[in-house]
């Protein structure tokens, strides 16, 4: 398609859970032209403490989902999902992938930060990629790294700016803190719904790094020829795996309007795309191998 006539197909976006509705906002905010296709993964939240294949084979299932509706672009919301799985995502996906691991890094560079934290899930954490793509870019900047498994929970009780929070937070970040971490990079799309009691833990001396609008800039940047900037206002569809009592009501605070409804979508067993389905069986036939030897 060309800049006169971009491709009026919608962006997907999925996440486990609500911390990826951070990034369809920042989207949603840079193009607002734009229609996007949200998709929860709630039945099998949180990726952060499952193992790599599992990830892979459940950020498959998601990006399964969503291409057989035609999206044009597939924004990975989900650092766990990103850092584990973005490789097989790019090699079996016939359109463009992008994932947060590294628009979060550069946004935490552009900061000027020679020693910089990462926090996120215990699957990201674990992975390394934030810290590969630290070194391979900024060789001479320290690093840091800690799990955080109770934040997500947290975010998706909604206690955004909670006693509670602060009390996990201060514990999380206080080894950071007491190191001289600089900048934080919040390696989770929940995380900046914590954002309350993150700042107060951390301090106004600390730059918290917050991937979003880093993706939304990346997506810009890298995809323009594929967005539509003038042409009418765009659309948002919610999908969840499973129905989640609170994720309406976060959405609608995430969001800044009511989301009366979402659409129920079972991921295991939507339509994949031939590629799709040669990398998953290859991932099946890998782990099985495994098992028996």
């Amino acid at each position: 398609m060309s800049e006169q006539q971009p491709d009026p197909r919608p962006i997907g976006i999925f996440d486990s859970g609500v911390g990826g509705l951070t990034v369809l906002q920042a989207l949603c905010r840079r193009l607002p032209a734009e229609s996007f296709i949200y998709l929860g993964d709630t039945a099998r939240l949180p990726y952060g403490s499952k193992s790599a294949a599992t990830v892979q084979r459940y950020a498959l299932n998601a990006a399964g989902t969503l291409v057989a509706q035609d999206v044009k672009l597939l924004v990975v919301a989900c650092n766990t999902a990103s850092a584990q799985a973005l490789p097989q995502l790019v090699d079996a996906l016939p359109l463009p992938v992008l994932g947060v691991v590294e628009p979060g890094v550069r946004a935490a560079l552009a900061t000027g930060a020679h020693r910089v934290g990462i926090i996120g899930t215990e699957g990201t954490i674990r992975s390394g990629a934030y810290q590969a793509n630290l070194v391979r870019l900024a060789p001479k900047v320290s690093v840091q790294a800690v799990a955080c498994p109770l934040f997500v929970p947290l975010a998706e009780e909604g206690w955004w700016d909670h006693p509670v929070t602060d009390a996990v937070a201060r514990h999380y970040l206080q080894p950071l803190l007491d190191w001289g971490v600089e900048a934080i990079i919040l390696a989770c799309t929940h995380y900046p719904l914590l954002l309350p009691s993150l700042s107060r833990v951390a301090g106004p001396g600390v730059k918290l790094v917050d991937s979003a609008s880093a993706v939304a800039d990346a997506v810009v940047a890298r995809h323009s020829r594929l967005l539509r900037r003038t042409l009418g206002k765009g659309s948002v569809r919610l999908q969840l795996s499973d129905a989640s009592a609170s994720f309406l009501r976060v959405a609608a605070a995430i969001l800044g309007s009511p989301s009366s409804s979402v659409e129920l979508v079972d991921i295991e067993q939507a339509p994949r795309p031939p590629l799709l389905t040669t990398v998953a069986g290859r991932a099946s036939s890998l782990r099985q191998e495994s098992h028996e030897t």
